[in-house]
């Protein structure tokens, strides 16, 4: 079970891909927090923040998890625009 609640159907390969990649990380937390984003973002993404989405699919599960809970600064080079909408998006839930 993926626990993705959207389906894959009207999306491009590119999106597809990184819908299914984002609930299939390995570690259940950040399948939670990168499925739950792209069920609700991914046919939205522009072109720009679909390049920045692919690279923080290719972030260590620990890393970008450390990031998002705030147990570690976020590097400059993932301080994005698709970074941001991750939080917020989690702020959002937590409220």
């Amino acid at each position: 079970m993926t626990g993705t609640r959207r389906s894959s159907a009207g999306l491009d390969a590119r999106r597809r891909k990184a819908l299914f990649r984002s609930w299939h990380r390995g570690m259940r937390e950040v399948d939670l927090i990168l499925g739950t984003f792209a069920d609700a973002e991914i046919a939205s993404l522009t072109g720009k923040e679909m390049d920045q989405y692919e690279r923080l699919l290719d972030v260590p599960d620990a890393d970008l998890l450390r990031w998002v809970t705030g147990e570690r600064p976020i590097p400059e080079t993932f301080q994005t625009t698709v970074m941001k909408r991750i939080l917020a998006s989690r702020r959002s839930v937590s409220a």
